[in-house]
């Protein structure tokens, strides 16, 4: 049985695979994802699970060395915006238009989506080292 909080074993190969600047995105339920892009869908119903849930999960197998999100988050959900921040102290951050964001999507090497419905609540990080 694992040690880490991780129980999903998708998620938890897709960390395992990551190098160095690879990306991932947890994202909310409505982001569009590409067909070329593995899909981890853990969406069951509007807010299950949620962003924060899964976010916790990921972070504790996953090294982040930057996070990337939507300006539209900033203006639409800024007290969420607010949150990542202080999720990941220490972590730079990148911001691009919600377009940007999606064509993003296309290089990420998986798209978690979850029951999120808050607006702009997608978040790409990308993979840093230990050493």
């Amino acid at each position: 049985m694992k040690k880490t909080m991780l129980l999903n074993s998708h998620l938890s190969r897709v960390i395992s695979e990551l190098g160095h600047t690879d990306l991932i995105v947890i994202a909310d339920a409505g982001l569009p994802i590409p067909a070329e892009t593995e899909r981890i869908d853990l969406a069951v119903r509007p807010g299950t699970p949620g962003l924060w849930e899964t976010l916790e999960a990921v972070l504790s197998e996953m090294t982040v060395e930057k996070a990337i999100l939507a300006q539209e988050t900033t203006e639409v959900s800024p007290s969420l915006h607010q949150q990542w921040i202080e999720a990941l102290p220490g972590i730079p951050w990148e911001t691009i238009s919600h377009e940007e964001l999606k064509e993003l999507t296309r290089k990420a090497k998986a798209v978690i989506r979850t029951g999120e419905c808050t607006p702009y609540a997608n978040l790409v990080l990308q993979a840093g080292v230990l050493f």
